[in-house]
């Protein structure tokens, strides 16, 4: 996988069954261990279209990009995110690189706070507060 860090990183958003999927990298970033499939866009590519190559990469599953929810500057990170809500098309969500991915879990609204104690981007966590809600 080529690091374009001037490009940023996409990640995928995706919601099936009540839930969003989340991976546990083998290693941290600082306080980052539980976030989204994600990785970084290449060249030609849209912050959608990398959301859903990583997505397949990393998790075996096969998504279509619905809206792009935001970007920013990772606050612990420094790098460049972009976020992006995908849809489940096909698949079981697998381990696809074991090099870089500990596990794959389908996590529900309230256990995301467990994953993720610092808190999530806010436009993602409305589109999780209202996709995941009831």
């Amino acid at each position: 996988m080529t690091e374009t860090t001037e490009q940023g990183i996409s990640a995928a958003i995706i919601v099936d069954g009540g839930r969003v999927l989340m991976i546990r990298r083998r290693i941290s970033e600082g306080e980052l261990m539980w976030q989204f499939p994600a990785g970084g866009i290449e060249t030609g590519e849209t912050p959608e279209q990398a959301a859903v190559r990583e997505t397949l990469e990393e998790t075996g599953l096969t998504v279509e990009a619905v809206k792009l929810l935001g970007e920013r500057v990772h606050p612990k990170t420094g790098r460049l995110m972009s976020y992006t809500a995908c849809s489940l098309l096909e698949g079981v969500a697998i381990i696809g690189d074991a090099e870089e991915i500990a596990e794959v879990e389908w996590v529900s609204h309230g256990e995301i706070a467990e994953r993720v104690p610092y808190g999530l981007f806010e436009p993602v966590q409305e589109y999780l507060d209202g996709a995941l809600a009831g």
